[in-house]
């Protein structure tokens, strides 16, 4: 059924620029700063109070519902950030918590209480957690057996995550580095095109992705998805070069040609372009918010703190829209279950992270990438 799937999707798809403002370079989107929101006094004022009612009530982050916790002050702003993401250049840097002010629990509660009113919290790994947490605790470089993303301080691969909206919100910045860094997928898609038109077209059939470098905890050792999707004209990524790579390391996954590795070499080349990406220095309190179909993401390599408590800290939250995008059947990391699909009650008890009090410690074990 994947040949099939893969014949029918390479032969129907349009073999043409993508167009509009998803397109984006970022020697060009970084002469303006029209993709960061400043939030105003109101604004600010309303999501540390509906915060700290979210962190007095500590409810079920599995069950909890968005009109517990509407967000009026800010609905304006809300409604720019989706336009921004779904109808834009496909993401926005949103500036102006007082994190510096806040404990962690408390910049944890606004973080998820925004998210709700823009999506549905996922769980994020088969420990059911909605929420990560993106902290080095390991000097393993990511080509290392076991390194994980969210634990390492090396700069990492330029990928798309498992959900419809990825957002990050910074808690504390590292010493040196560490900047976060986005490429457009439609410029990707767009410059694979230009330079080589005969292997693009492969970006629209079935790969091979490996999920166990992205969760310890998978049920799998890989899953499949294509790189691309045009489906009514909305144009759609879903790329890393890297877990296609690593899948190759299980007997059972079939072994790359030559024309996928020239198309991954390819892809890689771009992302190295020094035009294409635009990197941004996080602050405290800054928040990233992507559709992930839009584009790839991925940090330079940092220097952190030596003491604990001032090392470069994230959270990581994912969400799936509200309104269902139309994709190629299986594309995305589809073994992925959205939180109100999964309630985690096959977590045990001992180790469930379900409410923000919890959640907000990182866990002793790794998390993943």
């Amino acid at each position: 059924m994947l040949n099939a799937l893969a014949t029918q999707n390479a032969e129907t798809q349009i073999l043409r620029p993508i167009e509009g403002p998803m397109a984006w370079r970022g020697d060009e989107i970084c002469r303006n700063t029209d993709w960061i929101y400043h939030l105003n006094p109101e604004e600010i004022a309303e999501l540390e109070t509906v915060g700290a009612k979210f962190l007095d009530d500590d409810p079920d982050l599995r069950t909890v519902a968005v009109d517990e916790y509407p967000l009026t002050v800010c609905r304006k702003g809300l409604k720019s950030w989706t336009q921004d993401m779904e109808r834009g250049r496909g993401f926005v840097l949103v500036r102006g918590l007082r994190a510096r002010h806040y404990s962690d629990a408390l910049g944890a509660a606004i973080f998820f209480v925004i998210g709700l009113n823009l999506g549905n919290p996922m769980r994020q790994n088969e420990m059911g957690d909605s929420l990560i947490h993106v902290v080095a605790t390991s000097d393993k470089v990511i080509t290392d057996p076991g390194a994980l993303a969210t634990r390492i301080r090396d700069k990492l691969n330029y990928h798309s995550d498992s959900s419809d909206i990825v957002s990050l919100l910074c808690l504390r910045t590292a010493k040196e580095g560490g900047a976060s860094s986005l490429i457009s997928g439609a410029t990707l898609y767009n410059e694979a095109l230009r330079r080589r038109p005969d292997l693009a077209p492969m970006m629209f059939e079935p790969w091979h992705y490996d999920w166990r470098r992205q969760d310890p905890h998978a049920t799998s050792p890989t899953y499949v998805t294509p790189m691309c999707s045009l489906v009514d004209e909305v144009f759609s990524v879903y790329i890393g070069t890297r877990l296609i790579r690593t899948a190759q390391e299980y007997p059972e996954v079939p072994r790359l040609t030559s024309n996928q590795i020239a198309l991954l070499d390819l892809l890689d080349d771009i992302c190295r372009d020094p035009g294409i990406p635009l990197h941004m220095d996080f602050r405290p309190g800054d928040m990233q918010w992507v559709l992930n179909y839009a584009g790839l993401h991925s940090r330079t390599a940092f220097k952190d703190y030596p003491e604990p408590e001032r090392r470069r800290h994230l959270l990581r939250l994912w969400l799936t829209s509200r309104d269902k995008r139309p994709t190629t059947p299986g594309f995305g990391r589809n073994v992925v279950k959205a939180r109100n699909e999964t309630r985690g009650s096959e977590v045990p008890p001992e180790i469930a992270k379900f409410r923000i009090t919890e959640a907000v410690i990182p866990r002793p074990d790794h998390s993943p990438s």
